[in-house]
């Protein structure tokens, strides 16, 4: 059954939640370590670069052993990533997340030895050390059953990076700032910029295409930038989008946009129920006879098709009435995703139509 929740109107949203600083990001970084200290877990023999690493590990250490003969089973290989916030000093912590990549059934209770991080430019911006966290998870087991709880080859190191280099974002000597929509769209890229010329009482701000906004910064704002961003940040906007329909096969989820449009089309729903059971009956052989005793399967099967009703959806009928018709005729969201996808074909959904 479909639910339509009421609101209250118009509403508006953060420009902070709309809106990305150009130059503000996020950047990912990514390393390739080695986890010690399973309980027998790690990687076995086939996976040869676990124990080459190994080995390099224990040249730079002074120890010099041939890869072939090392035969440990509690060191896992690993990739190692990590999300660096702009702004980050040298010093700030941060989580990182460990990934076996080789043939280890369980992380848990390794510790990951000191792992260089690197941005896409190849230099290394965090060191990542510490013991592994993986949830309560677990894995263990023989060649006959195995049991397992979450997802023992992925884990956690909480503040287990250290930014050992900064990524700089200069924003001094800058004479305009660019604003980039995480949702590209001309109308909201214009309701924007409206709302930032009024703040600042001027055309500062001017909508370059749907998803790019410029903002020249005058010699005041430049004085205090930090204050001029939180500004911008604070002020709200009307967000707009396209009309769609979102249908995932997979869960039987049906997201409905709020300019969703039908124009006029009958749609006519019936369900098909096919129910068959089975079960076993033993048939005995009659006294004093030559016959042994059978178990043949008994199956019934019951076919019923409930009376399929016709609804006729009037012309620009809205979302809530869309709703409401669709409820009427008792339609799940499984048969929902079949009955939306009729209607589009028959070019009545005046709407976009995405199945996931």
């Amino acid at each position: 059954m479909l639910v339509l929740l009421g609101g209250r109107g118009a509403w508006a949203a953060r420009l902070k939640d709309l809106v990305d600083i150009q130059g503000v990001r996020l950047n990912q970084l990514n390393g390739f370590g080695l986890v010690i200290g399973l309980n027998g877990t790690g990687d076995d023999r086939s996976t040869g670069f676990t124990f080459q690493t190994l080995a390099n590990m224990l040249q730079r250490q002074g120890v010099s052993i041939d890869p072939n003969l090392i035969r440990t089973d509690n060191v896992a290989a690993v990739i190692v990533t990590a999300k660096l916030q702009p702004f980050a000093k040298a010093g700030t912590r941060l989580d990182v997340l460990v990934s076996s990549i080789g043939n280890a059934t369980s992380l848990q209770g390794g510790t990951l030895l000191v792992t260089p991080l690197r941005g896409h430019d190849g230099n290394v911006y965090v060191l990542a050390q510490g013991p592994l966290s993986i949830g309560g998870g677990f894995a263990f087991g023989g060649q006959g059953a195995t049991a397992t709880k979450n997802h023992p080859t992925v884990a956690t190191i909480p503040q287990g990076g250290i930014v050992e280099r900064e990524v700089g974002v200069g924003f001094t000597e800058r004479r305009a700032i660019t604003m980039t929509l995480r949702d590209p769209d001309f109308t909201t890229a214009d309701r924007i910029a409206r709302s930032i010329n009024r703040r600042f009482k001027g055309e500062v701000a001017q909508p370059a295409d749907a998803g790019t906004i410029t903002v020249a910064l005058s010699e005041p704002m430049r004085s205090d930038l930090v204050r001029t961003l939180a500004e911008l940040e604070a002020l709200e906007g009307d967000p707009d989008s396209r009309a769609r329909v979102i249908l995932d096969e997979r869960t039987g989820t049906v997201v409905l946009g709020e300019h969703v449009r039908v124009s006029t089309v009958a749609v006519s729903h019936g369900n098909l129920s096919i129910q068959i059971k089975e079960q076993p009956r033993v048939s005995q052989p009659l006294p004093f006879s030559q016959g042994t005793t059978e178990v043949k399967p008994d199956t019934q099967i019951e076919v019923k098709e409930q009376d399929a009703r016709l609804l006729v959806v009037p012309r620009g009928v809205t979302i809530a009435e869309v709703v409401q018709a669709l409820n009427a005729i008792g339609v799940t969201p499984r048969d929902l995703i079949a009955v939306f996808q009729a209607i589009r074909a028959a070019g009545a959904l005046q709407a976009e139509l995405e199945v996931l």
